[in-house]
This record gives structure tokens, C-alpha cells and sequence, in this order.
């Protein structure tokens, strides 16, 4: 793994120094022959669905319908920085496109959405939320929000589970366990009415706190577990699914102002196909992740129908105080999820 991202790394920098030598204009942006060349940034391998996508609709489509007018270099494994340097970037100017999850809901607490617990039926309802009505609702409040950007797609995460090196295949199993969970105050409510406690560390130095063991486990979705190799360092996986969380495709303002308005579209066009495209990758994929994990040793358990229940039963108060700390917005947000089939 570790070798894999110092590989991407040195070719991302001899290209970034390629750009920079040869390419001219503001905002990193720059012509030869005609041509605009656009970064997009994330935080993800290659080989997750979102990122895929990205090299294989986002970049493929926008490149071929303006007939090379625009290039687009995608820098995947936080390339261009963190999540967070990443939201920045994308707002000031300095990364043109990123992909990040919710790194704003401090600032924008409606994107709490996309870490609401148990909020779907399942994967593909998940899919329809965000590919229809409420997807373009949400982006027009979010760019209320942030003028300086422009919210193109809603492409897939992952479906969140619990891995550990400690016995983890029912509810009862997580009091006393220790957890690292993203800097979010509804993950770490979820393990802390779960019995257990969270530690914030970042995506990069997760493997080796497993490791070493730091912490016992963490959550992320099965895809996140085999391209960060964690089964090399988990014994037991607990697939939940209690978050079906969201990327989103974010444009800087400037950056798409500069562009024709038959660019324009052809860029949201394509950061529509490339989020449709992931979320089927994703779907399709999860089958044989799960038997990926399982021949690397792993212990994998889904979750049944009594023990998400009682999964959800020890959550509420965290759910209790989203709904209670978002009332404006939420209870109505919720209730038009629930209503897409």
C-alpha cells in the first residue's frame, strides 16, 4: 500500500512540475495550443468507485465532447492535499474540481445528511436520493451557501461497517471497544452510545493505528477496508451499513465560469454521468468485497433485521439530537428521502 502511493505520488509531482513549466494563467489553470487544462483532486485509490469514475466518465467525457479544448488531470490518494486542504482549495481557486465528502457541515449543517444513520432502505434507494429530486434540492442550498463553488453530483462513498481485531459480530460486542471515527459528532456519537469509545485519527495514519493497535477498529465501507489493505490488520467485520455516505463533485466558480456555456454543461453533464456511473460500480462491487475481505481471513457477519433494530434502538440519542439540533431543515429533508422509491 505504502509503496503503491509513493509510486502515485512521484508521477503526480513530475506531472504537477510539467504543468507548471508548461502551461500558463491563473487560478492553476493553464492553455497550450488552445487548450485549458483543469486539476480535479480526491482522496480515494484509483480503484474506488467515485474515483474511477473520475478517470473513466468525468475526465473521458469532458475531454471528448469538447474535442481536447479542456484536459482534466485527476490526482487521486490526496495528491492535492487532505480533505480539508481539499475543500479549501476547491473554494479559493487553487484546485479546480475535487471530490470530498462533508468536511463544510460545521459550516453547512444540512450536509449532516450524508452521514444520517440508518436513512435508507437500501444501496439502490440510496442511489435514487441522490441521482434525482432531492440531490439538485440540496446542491441549490449548498451553493447558496458557498457562491464561490458550484455542486455538480452526488456520487457514492460507501456503506459504512465496523471492522476489529476483536470479536465483532453482534451489537453487544462493541462496549468496551476502542474505535477510530472521523472528526464527525454523529460517528462518534454512534460508537459512544454503542458502549464503546472513538479516538479521531486521520484516513492516512488509520493502518498503522490498527496496527499497532491504537485503536481496536474503525468504520469505513468495504471498498475503503481493501484499498487501505485493513484486513491485513482486522480479524472481524461487521457489515451494518448504519451510514450510506456521499462524495460529492465540486467545481470552483471561477474555474467554471471560464468556460463556454456549452462547457459548462458538458462538465455538469459529465459530473452527472460519472456519480451515476459510481454509485452502479459501488453497488455491483460490494459482493465481491465482501468475499475479498473473507479470503484474507477475516470473520465477516451481516447484520440481521432484530439486530439492526436494536442497533438503532442504542443510537437514539444521537439521532434524538440531529433531529433536535436541525430541526429547520431535517425532520422535512428526511421525510422527502423516505418518500423516493
Amino acid at each position: 500500500m505504502k509503496l503503491r502511493k509513493i509510486i502515485a505520488l512521484t508521477m503526480a509531482l513530475a506531472l504537477m512540475a510539467a504543468v507548471a513549466t508548461g502551461c500558463g494563467g491563473g487560478s492553476g489553470s493553464g492553455s497550450s495550443g488552445g487548450s485549458v487544462t483543469l486539476k480535479v483532486g480526491d482522496n480515494w485509490g484509483a480503484s474506488h468507485p467515485m474515483a474511477a469514475a473520475l478517470d473513466n466518465v468525468f475526465k473521458t467525457q469532458i475531454e471528448e465532447k469538447t474535442d481536447g479544448a479542456i484536459k482534466v488531470e485527476v490526482y487521486h490518494d490526496g495528491l492535492l492535499g487532505d480533505e480539508a486542504a481539499l475543500w479549501q482549495g476547491v473554494r479559493d481557486g487553487s484546485v479546480q474540481f475535487t471530490v470530498v465528502g462533508t468536511p463544510m457541515n460545521q459550516e453547512f449543517p444540512m450536509m449532516l445528511i450524508s452521514d444520517w444513520p440508518f436513512l435508507y432502505r437500501d444501496l439502490e434507494h440510496a442511489k435514487n436520493v441522490w441521482t434525482g429530486e432531492v440531490a439538485d434540492e440540496v446542491s441549490a442550498a449548498f451553493n447558496e451557501k458557498f457562491p464561490e463553488v458550484e455542486m455538480l453530483s452526488w456520487g457514492p462513498n460507501s456503506a459504512r461497517t465496523f471492522t476489529s481485531s476483536k470479536q465483532l459480530t453482534c451489537v453487544d460486542d462493541f462496549a468496551g471497544q476502542k474505535f477510530r471515527m472521523p472528526n464527525n459528532p454523529i460517528h462518534i456519537g454512534i460508537v459512544e452510545d454503542l458502549g464503546a469509545s472513538a479516538q479521531v485519527i486521520s484516513l492516512g495514519e488509520l493502518f498503522t493505528a490498527l496496527e499497532t493497535g491504537t485503536v481496536d477498529g474503525q468504520d469505513n465501507g468495504m471498498v475503503t477496508v481493501i484499498d487501505q489493505s485493513f484486513q491485513e490488520v482486522q480479524s472481524y467485520l461487521y457489515e451494518t451499513n448504519h451510514i450510506i455516505a456521499t462524495l460529492e463533485i465540486i467545481a470552483n466558480k471561477d474555474a467554471m465560469d471560464s468556460l463556454t456555456e456549452e462547457q459548462q454543461q458538458i462538465v455538469r453533464d459529465a459530473a452527472k454521468a460519472a456519480a451515476e456511473q459510481a454509485w452502479t460500480d459501488y453497488i455491483a462491487s460490494v459482493d465481491t468485497d465482501r468475499a475479498t475481505i473473507e479470503e484474507a481471513g477475516v470473520t465477516v457477519t451481516q447484520m440481521t433485521e432484530d439486530e439492526r433494530a436494536k442497533m438503532i434502538e442504542k443510537i437514539q440519542p444521537t439521532i434524538n439530537t440531529l433531529l433536535e439540533e436541525n430541526s429547520d431543515w431535517a425532520p422535512a429533508l428526511i421525510e422527502k428521502i423516505e418518500a423516493v422509491q
